[in-house]
């Protein structure tokens, strides 16, 4: 009995453990936790469609908004045969007719599946799960009779450190497997073996590749030079050649069903014409200009034109073609006469061309946007961006970076205050003290100083330390340089630190060999060193300096911070810089963290933080989060920033957003003395920061007179019109008649009056995707010329999608604090990547709600995988 009540009981955890599993599994048609609603709607029109015809002629299968339709060839009402969430395109009727390959993400990403041409007995046929396919072509009936053909050929897409990646064209049997290599791509970002289509031999098959010189993706590519040629692949030989390109290029490669013509697509000046080539002499003839515009320039992952089909029309006992193309939101029917084409003399009428009307009745469901508030303006504001935060060696103090300026907190529920309130000791006829911006502090072991550096973009970098009693600053270092992360020794007699190469944002460094250097502080009653001696110089590797604990030794970080290198180590020197010692590598950790007592380590993986034990076998040990050789362990539920120690070694703590976490290892490690038996679950909230800061108010007011004004009240265009704005708000815009009658019931006294005959105003401009210098990591200047330049072209608001979220979210606080000048800053954050690199989304179910990133999919109007996290959204809140 007992024998039998085990095993129900392992039965039933067994039928637990596998429901919680099942659960957590991805289902892309079956999304939990996102609310949809239901939309239905008709559509005459469509964007970006993919068509063929089947092998009788009778029919045409297309995709519009990610589902699949089919219909008589001759138009009318379009019956859904595939529907759903799932993003279908690219339907491709078998030999046959009885069988239809089509592009799939169903799967949970994109693969070649295949369904009967009623819809039913959809499979998937290949299983790939991040090397991802799509434009299918079956492969030719060998035996010629019209039996169901065996296999077929597709794209496969490739990426490595870019999503944008390059493609390989791979062939399948029916049945599927892991398929046979045909081609192999040039390198890792520019297009190859697209748009496949197979000879009616099957002999070649046909496809594009991106030629463009430079070995890798453009983003400025010119058009009307080559970029994409076709080639074709030789079954027989096993050789790839070249057939046609060009100005303009060349691309998506149809063949005709008896051989003897290619249609494809090239860019003529402006235009996007279909072209014919003449597969016996090479000629080549344009047929239609009125395509719409290929994508030649930009990410061709589903190739640069939509496809499309030839079609057999008897005329008496002569054949002819028709080509049916998607163009101007219509299905097209183009007929082709090769000999009116050839001759030249009856080529002077149009080619027909008609359009084969169509409905399609769409049921579709739409997920609910993401929305967050965002306020363009409150008199204050709560402070995210909470940069560079360090707890004082009692525990009592937090000290940290928000805006450009330091900051403290007596911990645990002090208001923040300016960490320094007297630069007397230090003055400057070249700029005001109170100016500079203030980064990177660091405790002194007894806890009664901090040591910082600052910026001033006319004077450079400054090394300071501040007595935490009095509030005074002294200079210890002046010289033109980037000076970063400084720290103290554990006698608190020397002060390590950076000086870093020059950048974009802060200008070239001067005079100061960069790398890592250390000071001896304990004797400064001169002032301020001037300019630190070469022999204080320790190496030039590495970034953010850490003392070993007895003082002998430094460690730093290698392979950058975010958007840095695949081959990040910790890495130790000697004081002199020798005797140098890997410690630990990883792909991905971007923040390194060893504790005071150098027994521990805490570090950030893909926007997670962990810690372990930091043993000293002799070697180097490869970390990461899923490591056997040592214990790890997570320490932050969602993400974890600005990773530093307590005194003791026995907390570690980290901040997300306004918020202080702090956890004790005992929490976290069941082997350490005083740790519970089971691990308590990780804190998800933390203690609030709570710094406020005012929102800048411009004084005064300006009128603007004598204007062309555009309103965007629809189409009005005010001439001589006035413009008054009054502090940050535009009070008045009208006639000047309407103005004056305005003034004398709203009197402004000493109005700032600007006469701008002959110029136009207009609303500022909203750019919703760009990029204005924020990928780096450091310190922020005091003017970015990127916003500057914005603002020169009329951009007062900003919206960068895809940015180094600790730059762009301080720089964005520093704007509305009026610390900085330039547009209004909006972002999403660090991008959530599906490509190989230090800030990719992982793609477990615990991570993320959805499937890796890609570029996005044409004529993805309805559907679009919404993935986000913590860590870029606490900072935005």
């Amino acid at each position: 009995m007992k024998k039998n009540l085990l095993c129900a009981g392992l039965l039933a955890l067994t039928t637990f453990a596998t429901a919680q599993t099942d659960k957590k599994k991805w289902d892309v048609s079956n999304p939990e936790g996102i609310p949809f609603s239901e939309v239905e709607f008709t559509l005459n029109e469509g964007t970006w469609m993919n068509l063929d015809v089947s092998p009788d002629g009778q029919m045409i299968a297309f995709d519009l908004l990610g589902d699949i339709y089919t219909m008589p060839i001759a138009g009318g009402e379009a019956t859904c045969i595939r529907a759903g969430i799932a993003w279908e395109v690219q339907p491709r009727f078998s030999p046959d007719g009885k069988q239809i390959l089509f592009t799939s993400d169903a799967g949970g990403g994109d693969n070649i599946w295949v369904m009967q041409t009623d819809g039913s007995n959809a499979r998937q046929i290949t299983k790939e799960n991040f090397r991802l396919l799509n434009n299918a072509c079956w492969m030719p009936d060998p035996a010629g009779n019209g039996a169901s053909a065996q296999y077929f050929v597709a794209r496969k897409h490739f990426t490595s450190t870019r999503s944008l990646g390059a493609g390989e064209l791979w062939m399948y049997h029916i049945s599927g497997g892991e398929g046979i290599q045909l081609t192999k791509r040039k390198n890792d970002q520019q297009d190859a073996a697209n748009e496949p289509s197979v000879s009616p031999d099957g002999r070649y098959i046909y496809f594009s590749e991106d030629m463009y010189p430079g070995g890798m993706f453009n983003y400025n590519k010119d058009p009307l030079k080559q970029i994409f040629a076709i080639r074709r692949y030789d079954r027989t030989e096993g050789k790839v050649e070249n057939v046609t390109g060009g100005s303009g290029g060349a691309f998506r490669p149809q063949i005709s069903p008896d051989g003897k013509w290619l249609a494809f697509v090239r860019r003529v000046d402006t235009k996007t014409v279909l072209f014919l080539r003449d597969m016996r002499n090479g000629g080549e003839f344009p047929v239609y200009s009125g395509l719409d515009k290929d994508q030649q320039e930009a990410w061709t992952i589903f190739g640069c034109y939509p496809g499309f089909s030839w079609r057999t029309v008897k005329n008496g006992a002569d054949s002819e073609y028709e080509i049916i193309i998607w163009a101007g939101g219509n299905l097209k029917k183009i007929r082709v006469n090769a000999a009116e084409i050839m001759d030249v003399e009856s080529n002077v009428s149009p080619i027909p061309v008609e359009v084969i009307p169509f409905s399609c009745k769409v049921k579709t469901k739409v997920a609910e946007t993401l929305r967050f508030e965002n306020k363009v303006f409150e008199n204050t504001f709560g402070a995210k961006a909470i940069r560079q935060a360090v707890t004082s060696p009692d525990g009592k103090m937090l000290v940290f970076n928000a805006a450009g300026k330091l900051y403290k907190k007596q911990l645990p529920n002090g208001t923040p205050e300016r960490l320094v309130t007297d630069y007397s000791k230090s003055r400057s006829n070249r700029f005001a003290m109170e100016d500079q911006l203030e980064f990177e502090p660091a405790f002194s072991p007894d806890g009664t100083k901090v040591v910082y550096v600052t910026w001033i973009d006319y004077t450079q970098g400054t090394i300071w330390i501040v007595d935490l009693a009095s509030g005074a600053a002294t200079a210890v270092l002046i010289k033109e340089a980037i000076y970063r992360t400084p720290r103290f020794s554990p006698d608190g007699n020397q002060v390590i630190f950076q000086v870093e190469n020059g950048n974009d944002e802060q200008g070239p460094t001067r005079g100061v060999k960069p790398g890592i250097y250390l000071l001896d502080i304990t004797n400064l009653k001169d002032g301020p060193v001037l300019q630190v001696p070469e022999e204080n110089f320790i190496t030039d590797e590495g970034a953010n300096p850490h003392f070993s604990p007895d003082g002998k030794r430094i460690l730093v970080n290698t392979g950058g911070y975010l958007f840095g290198g695949l081959d990040k180590k910790l890495v130790s020197f000697d004081l002199n810089g020798q005797d140098r010692r890997e410690l630990f590598k990883s792909k991905y950790v971007n923040q390194w963290a060893p504790s005071p007592d150098g027994k521990w380590l805490a570090f950030t993986e893909l926007h997670k933080a962990y810690v372990c034990p930091m043993p000293a076998p002799g070697l180097t040990i490869d970390l990461n989060a899923e490591s056997k050789a040592i214990p790890v362990s997570q320490i932050a539920k969602d993400a974890g920033y600005n990773l530093h120690w307590s005194a003791d070694s026995k907390n570690v703590h980290y901040t997300l957003g306004d918020e202080y976490f702090t956890l004790d290892l005992t929490q976290r490690f069941t082997f350490l003395p005083g740790a519970p038996d089971s691990l308590p679950p990780l804190p998800e909230t933390g203690q609030k920061i709570g710094l406020r800061l005012k929102t800048d108010v411009p004084d005064g007011s300006i009128v603007f007179e004598n204007a062309r004004i555009i309103t965007m009240e629809g189409d009005q265009v005010i001439e001589n019109g006035v413009l008054a704005v009054s502090q940050n708000k535009i009070a008045f815009v009208g006639t000047a008649s309407e103005y004056r009658r305005f003034a004398r019931e709203n009197p402004t006294a000493n109005a700032k009056r600007i006469d701008c005959k002959g110029k136009t105003i207009m609303p500022g401009i909203v750019d919703v995707h760009a990029h204005s210098g924020n990928f780096r990591f450091g310190l922020n200047p005091q003017k970015q010329w990127e916003y500057y330049a914005n603002l020169a072209f009329g951009v007062t608001t900003m919206h960068d999608p895809s940015v180094n979220s600790e730059m762009a979210f301080s720089n964005a606080e520093m704007l509305r604090a009026g610390r900085m000048t330039g547009p209004r800053l909006y972002s999403t954050g660090t991008i959530l990547y599906g490509a190989d690199g230090d800030f990719k989304a992982p793609s477990t179910a615990s991570t993320m709600r959805g499937a890796p990133c890609a570029a996005p999919k044409p004529g993805a109007l309805f559907r679009s995988k919404v993935t986000t996290s913590r860590a870029a959204i606490s900072a935005s809140r």
